[in-house]
């Protein structure tokens, strides 16, 4: 259930369903997402769905992982400095690192970022920066970011996160409490207003405030 053919039927229903970046798929296609969770669920890995990775916490839909990426690459006009808010397992940290140049990422549960850390170093992914703190502030000693995802949703779009965005800068993210949206946010050119557009529903853990260690 782990094998490359498994994988490649999962990128094959992402194609499906309207994935069209072949960049994504690639770095889909050949990260090991059965490493990314417990092994009483690994055989589950490559199943279009979200899955438990503990601590009320899930790791995300393939899909919405391969949707929230390529708006990021399709919409971002540089992948230099990227944040991502929410590591979890790891997963889509790994993805994202392929494809910019450095990424900074924080996660406000300590035992998930540990073991998002220690697999991020067995696959050999080094231009990642992990940091043990409350997503919703972001980071900002490290931007301004030319692109920010967020995999937890808040009820409305964090004014921290917004102005940690460099000018052309996108954010995307999911928004809203029982009925959520995934949502891009891209900060004009050399101002402080903001375009919003929202896209199709989605389901995520809430955002929360405060750290596990």
């Amino acid at each position: 259930m782990t094998s490359q053919r498994t994988r490649n039927r999962l990128i094959q229903r992402l194609r499906e369903e309207g994935i069209n970046s072949e960049k994504v798929l690639d770095v889909m296609a050949s990260t090991p997402r059965h490493l990314f969770l417990d092994e009483a669920l690994a055989a589950r890995a490559y199943e279009d769905t979200a899955l438990p990775i503990g601590y009320g916490q899930t790791i995300s839909q393939p899909y919405i992982v391969a949707r929230m990426t390529e708006l990021l690459l399709s919409r971002a006009k540089s992948l230099h400095r990227v944040l991502e808010v929410g590591s979890g397992s790891g997963y889509q940290t790994a993805i994202l690192a392929r494809l910019v140049d450095q990424l900074y990422s924080v996660e406000r549960i300590g035992p998930l970022l540990e073991k998002a850390r220690q697999r991020l170093r067995d696959l050999g992914i080094y231009n990642v920066e992990l940091k043990l703190s409350n997503g919703g502030f972001g980071w900002p000693e490290k931007g301004p970011f030319d692109a920010i995802l967020a995999a937890a949703a808040p009820a409305s779009v964090p004014a921290e996160l917004k102005q940690q965005l460099a000018p052309n800068g996108v954010l995307v993210l999911p928004v809203g409490n029982e009925r959520q949206h995934l949502t891009v946010v891209t900060r004009r050119e050399d101002s402080d207003q903001f375009d919003v557009e929202t896209m199709e529903a989605v389901r995520f853990v809430p955002l929360l405030s405060g750290v596990v260690r």
